[in-house]
Protein backbone atom coordinates (compact mmCIF):
# COMPACT_ATOMS: atom_id res chain seq x y z
CA UNK A 1 0.00 0.00 0.00
CA UNK A 2 1.19 3.52 -0.98
CA UNK A 3 1.74 5.46 2.04
CA UNK A 4 0.09 9.13 2.92
CA UNK A 5 2.01 12.19 4.39
CA UNK A 6 0.79 15.31 5.57
CA UNK A 7 0.80 18.69 3.98
CA UNK A 8 3.13 19.66 6.81
CA UNK A 9 5.69 17.00 5.90
CA UNK A 10 6.02 18.20 2.72
CA UNK A 11 9.26 20.00 4.39
CA UNK A 12 11.70 19.08 1.56
CA UNK A 13 15.35 17.37 2.92
CA UNK A 14 15.40 15.31 5.84
CA UNK A 15 18.41 14.11 7.38
CA UNK A 16 18.40 10.38 7.71
CA UNK A 17 18.93 8.41 11.31
CA UNK A 18 21.43 5.86 12.27
CA UNK A 19 23.50 6.51 8.65
CA UNK A 20 26.59 6.25 11.13
CA UNK A 21 25.04 3.85 13.86
CA UNK A 22 22.87 1.04 13.48
CA UNK A 23 23.09 1.20 9.49
CA UNK A 24 26.82 1.70 9.64
CA UNK A 25 27.81 -1.75 7.94
CA UNK A 26 25.01 -1.33 5.25
CA UNK A 27 25.96 1.75 4.50
CA UNK A 28 29.27 0.90 4.01
CA UNK A 29 28.34 -1.50 2.01
CA UNK A 30 26.22 0.21 -0.06
CA UNK A 31 29.22 2.96 -0.99
CA UNK A 32 31.58 0.04 -2.03
CA UNK A 33 29.15 -1.27 -4.45
CA UNK A 34 28.65 1.87 -6.42
CA UNK A 35 32.23 2.03 -5.73
CA UNK A 36 31.99 5.79 -4.34
CA UNK A 37 35.16 7.74 -4.40
CA UNK A 38 37.46 9.33 -1.69
CA UNK A 39 34.60 12.26 -1.60
CA UNK A 40 31.26 11.46 -3.10
CA UNK A 41 28.14 11.51 -3.60
CA UNK A 42 25.30 8.60 -4.48
CA UNK A 43 21.84 9.49 -5.35
CA UNK A 44 19.33 7.30 -5.79
CA UNK A 45 15.88 6.07 -5.18
CA UNK A 46 14.99 4.70 -1.95
CA UNK A 47 11.82 3.37 -0.18
CA UNK A 48 10.45 4.06 3.14
CA UNK A 49 8.54 1.46 5.30
CA UNK A 50 7.00 1.56 8.43
CA UNK A 51 8.96 -1.47 10.84
CA UNK A 52 6.95 -3.06 13.54
CA UNK A 53 9.70 -3.27 16.36
CA UNK A 54 11.79 -0.14 17.46
CA UNK A 55 8.48 2.03 17.86
CA UNK A 56 7.11 1.45 14.51
CA UNK A 57 9.85 3.16 13.13
CA UNK A 58 9.98 4.44 9.79
CA UNK A 59 13.01 2.47 7.71
CA UNK A 60 14.66 3.80 4.64
CA UNK A 61 15.75 1.16 2.22
CA UNK A 62 17.91 0.94 -0.46
CA UNK A 63 17.67 -2.71 -3.04
CA UNK A 64 15.54 -3.58 0.26
CA UNK A 65 18.64 -3.30 2.54
CA UNK A 66 18.04 -0.68 5.63
CA UNK A 67 20.46 2.13 5.35
CA UNK A 68 18.55 4.40 8.30
CA UNK A 69 15.45 5.66 9.44
CA UNK A 70 13.41 8.67 9.62
CA UNK A 71 13.98 10.67 12.79
CA UNK A 72 11.32 10.50 15.79
CA UNK A 73 9.94 13.53 14.69
CA UNK A 74 9.17 12.86 11.72
CA UNK A 75 8.42 9.28 12.27
CA UNK A 76 5.41 9.88 14.32
CA UNK A 77 3.77 12.07 12.19
CA UNK A 78 4.24 10.13 8.85
CA UNK A 79 0.54 8.58 7.52
CA UNK A 80 1.91 4.96 7.22
CA UNK A 81 0.35 1.67 8.43
CA UNK A 82 2.59 -1.57 8.60
CA UNK A 83 3.46 -2.63 5.51
CA UNK A 84 3.08 0.37 3.74
CA UNK A 85 5.56 1.80 1.24
CA UNK A 86 6.54 5.02 -0.18
CA UNK A 87 9.43 5.77 -2.74
CA UNK A 88 11.85 8.46 -2.48
CA UNK A 89 14.56 10.25 -3.27
CA UNK A 90 17.76 9.55 -1.50
CA UNK A 91 21.02 10.93 -1.47
CA UNK A 92 24.84 9.61 0.26
CA UNK A 93 27.48 11.77 0.91
CA UNK A 94 30.84 10.18 2.10
CA UNK A 95 34.34 10.84 2.97
CA UNK A 96 36.88 8.00 2.97
CA UNK A 97 39.59 8.38 5.61
CA UNK A 98 42.06 6.23 7.06
CA UNK A 99 39.70 5.58 10.24
CA UNK A 100 37.34 4.76 7.73
CA UNK A 101 33.92 6.31 6.51
CA UNK A 102 32.06 9.11 7.11
CA UNK A 103 28.68 9.68 5.93
CA UNK A 104 25.44 11.44 5.79
CA UNK A 105 22.33 10.76 4.38
CA UNK A 106 19.23 12.89 3.36
CA UNK A 107 15.57 11.83 1.75
CA UNK A 108 13.56 14.57 -0.14
CA UNK A 109 10.28 14.61 1.76
CA UNK A 110 8.74 17.09 -0.52
CA UNK A 111 6.75 17.84 -3.53
CA UNK A 112 8.21 18.06 -7.00
CA UNK A 113 12.17 17.21 -7.64
CA UNK A 114 14.98 17.29 -5.10
CA UNK A 115 16.28 20.27 -4.51
CA UNK A 116 18.98 18.96 -1.86
CA UNK A 117 21.18 21.58 -0.52
CA UNK A 118 24.41 19.64 -0.68
CA UNK A 119 25.83 18.43 -4.07
CA UNK A 120 28.69 17.44 -5.54
CA UNK A 121 29.96 20.69 -6.04
CA UNK A 122 29.13 21.87 -2.59
CA UNK A 123 29.05 18.10 -0.34
CA UNK A 124 27.61 18.05 3.12
CA UNK A 125 30.07 18.68 5.86
CA UNK A 126 31.48 15.52 7.40
CA UNK A 127 34.64 16.64 8.94
CA UNK A 128 34.62 18.49 12.72
CA UNK A 129 35.94 21.40 10.71
CA UNK A 130 33.35 21.43 7.79
CA UNK A 131 30.53 21.04 10.68
CA UNK A 132 32.11 24.01 12.82
CA UNK A 133 31.97 26.61 9.70
CA UNK A 134 28.68 25.28 8.51
CA UNK A 135 27.30 26.15 11.94
CA UNK A 136 28.49 29.24 11.25
CA UNK A 137 27.38 29.75 7.92
CA UNK A 138 23.88 31.13 8.29
CA UNK A 139 23.56 31.12 11.83
CA UNK A 140 22.35 34.43 12.47
CA UNK A 141 19.78 34.04 9.87
CA UNK A 142 18.37 31.09 11.35
CA UNK A 143 18.49 32.37 14.77
CA UNK A 144 16.30 35.27 13.87
CA UNK A 145 13.87 33.40 11.42
CA UNK A 146 13.59 31.03 14.26
CA UNK A 147 12.42 33.33 16.49
CA UNK A 148 10.72 35.64 15.01
CA UNK A 149 8.45 32.49 14.00
CA UNK A 150 8.17 30.83 17.39
CA UNK A 151 7.90 34.77 19.17
CA UNK A 152 4.90 35.42 16.43
CA UNK A 153 3.42 32.11 17.43
CA UNK A 154 3.42 32.47 21.02
CA UNK A 155 2.80 36.66 21.55
CA UNK A 156 5.85 36.81 23.09
CA UNK A 157 7.12 40.50 22.99
CA UNK A 158 8.87 41.55 20.01
CA UNK A 159 11.84 42.81 22.01
CA UNK A 160 13.25 39.41 22.74
CA UNK A 161 14.23 38.85 19.16
CA UNK A 162 17.12 41.39 19.98
CA UNK A 163 19.65 41.89 22.89
CA UNK A 164 17.67 38.69 24.48
CA UNK A 165 19.06 36.51 27.46
CA UNK A 166 20.01 33.06 27.05
CA UNK A 167 17.10 32.38 29.23
CA UNK A 168 14.50 33.86 27.04
CA UNK A 169 15.66 31.20 24.56
CA UNK A 170 14.04 28.16 26.26
CA UNK A 171 10.31 28.59 25.78
CA UNK A 172 11.33 28.68 21.36
CA UNK A 173 13.08 25.92 21.80
CA UNK A 174 10.81 23.63 23.30
CA UNK A 175 8.56 24.89 20.66
CA UNK A 176 11.46 24.09 17.74
CA UNK A 177 11.50 20.29 19.07
CA UNK A 178 7.25 20.67 18.94
CA UNK A 179 7.44 21.31 15.18
CA UNK A 180 9.82 18.68 14.49
CA UNK A 181 12.37 21.61 13.58
CA UNK A 182 15.39 20.12 15.11
CA UNK A 183 18.27 21.51 13.66
CA UNK A 184 17.01 25.23 14.08
CA UNK A 185 16.51 24.30 17.87
CA UNK A 186 19.59 22.98 17.71
CA UNK A 187 21.22 26.34 16.59
CA UNK A 188 19.16 27.63 19.29
CA UNK A 189 20.58 25.26 21.87
CA UNK A 190 24.28 26.01 20.95
CA UNK A 191 23.41 30.32 21.04
CA UNK A 192 22.26 29.38 24.93
CA UNK A 193 25.17 27.15 25.66
CA UNK A 194 28.29 29.42 24.60
CA UNK A 195 25.76 32.34 26.52
CA UNK A 196 25.50 30.04 30.20
CA UNK A 197 28.94 29.46 29.88
CA UNK A 198 30.08 32.72 29.62
CA UNK A 199 27.97 33.70 32.63
CA UNK A 200 29.15 30.80 34.75
CA UNK A 201 32.60 31.84 34.30
CA UNK A 202 32.50 35.27 35.15
CA UNK A 203 30.59 34.47 38.31
CA UNK A 204 32.15 30.87 39.00
CA UNK A 205 29.27 28.52 38.97
CA UNK A 206 28.21 25.76 36.53
CA UNK A 207 26.50 26.46 33.54
CA UNK A 208 22.68 26.29 33.43
CA UNK A 209 22.39 22.12 32.24
CA UNK A 210 18.90 22.70 30.51
CA UNK A 211 20.17 23.31 26.94
CA UNK A 212 23.09 20.82 26.93
CA UNK A 213 20.24 18.20 28.18
CA UNK A 214 17.92 19.89 25.07
CA UNK A 215 21.03 19.59 22.79
CA UNK A 216 21.30 16.01 24.38
CA UNK A 217 18.54 14.78 23.58
CA UNK A 218 18.05 16.46 19.81
CA UNK A 219 21.14 14.98 19.13
CA UNK A 220 20.14 11.20 19.97
CA UNK A 221 16.99 12.12 18.09
CA UNK A 222 19.15 12.62 14.95
CA UNK A 223 21.28 9.80 15.38
CA UNK A 224 24.21 11.72 16.57
CA UNK A 225 26.02 9.58 19.14
CA UNK A 226 29.10 11.42 19.00
CA UNK A 227 27.62 14.94 18.95
CA UNK A 228 25.49 13.75 21.80
CA UNK A 229 29.14 12.97 24.00
CA UNK A 230 30.56 16.05 22.85
CA UNK A 231 28.30 18.40 24.10
CA UNK A 232 27.34 16.53 27.40
CA UNK A 233 31.39 16.72 28.01
CA UNK A 234 31.69 19.93 27.30
CA UNK A 235 29.76 21.03 30.23
CA UNK A 236 31.50 18.42 32.02
CA UNK A 237 34.04 20.50 31.02
CA UNK A 238 33.15 24.10 32.40
CA UNK A 239 31.73 22.96 35.14
CA UNK A 240 33.85 23.39 38.93
CA UNK A 241 34.33 19.58 40.15
CA UNK A 242 32.44 19.75 42.94
CA UNK A 243 29.58 20.97 41.29
CA UNK A 244 29.36 17.87 38.55
CA UNK A 245 28.05 14.69 40.19
CA UNK A 246 24.45 14.28 40.91
CA UNK A 247 23.78 16.23 37.62
CA UNK A 248 21.48 15.30 34.86
CA UNK A 249 23.96 16.05 32.80
CA UNK A 250 26.50 13.81 34.35
CA UNK A 251 24.28 11.05 34.47
CA UNK A 252 23.40 11.03 31.00
CA UNK A 253 27.24 10.72 30.12
CA UNK A 254 27.20 7.66 32.35
CA UNK A 255 24.72 6.05 30.81
CA UNK A 256 25.61 7.14 27.40
CA UNK A 257 29.60 5.32 28.30
CA UNK A 258 28.42 2.44 29.88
Amino acid sequence: MVASFHTAELSGTVQVAGTTTFAKDAVQDLADRHQLGERDVLELRAVLRRYPKHNNAVTVLVDGVKVGALPQAHNQTVTMGLGDERGVDYQLHVLRTDKGLSAVAYVWLGLGKPQWEFTRDNPAPLTTSERAAHSQQGQARMIDEALTDVLRASEITAGMVKGYHYIELAEPIKQLKREGRLQEALVLCYQAIGAAEKEARAKGWAPAPAYTIHAAVIHRKLGQQDEEQAVLERWMAATPNDQRDGSKVAERLAKLSA
